[in-house]
């Protein structure tokens, strides 16, 4: 008796070892409950894009891009009239040019008439 009390102690009692006990789980359980959780998920973000805000969000991103299309239209439009108003102002700078020569000539020539005039009269 006294031998069976002695394990009994030995075990349960205070100079008993300390053991933890620990409850593992098969890798199996651990990559089902990885893969279960992943699918909810993706479950939840199905719904969530499925909701009424995607297709107001979608609809907004239709309105967007044609808008965008719009303004690359009046973009193109405003570089054309630019290209336009430059090649003109050009145009212009070489005539007022040409006219400029043409006036400074006509000068010349008065002032030569003038001269002319002044010598005869004199």
């Amino acid at each position: 008796m006294r031998r069976i009390e002695r394990r009994v102690r030995k075990h349960y009692g205070y100079t008993a070892r300390r053991v933890a006990v620990k409850a593992d789980r098969p890798w199996y359980y651990r990559l089902l409950i990885g893969l279960l959780c992943i699918g909810i998920g993706f479950g939840l973000a199905y719904v969530m894009l499925r909701s009424s805000d995607y297709e107001a969000v979608s609809s907004q991103l239709e309105e967007i891009k044609h808008e965008n299309k719009m303004l690359e239209f009046k973009l193109v439009e405003a570089q054309r009239e630019l290209q336009i108003e430059l090649a003109t102002n050009n145009n212009l700078a070489k005539d007022l040019a040409k006219v400029q020569d043409e006036s400074l000539k006509v000068k010349e020539d008065l002032l030569f008439y003038k001269k002319m005039l002044n010598k005869k009269t004199r």
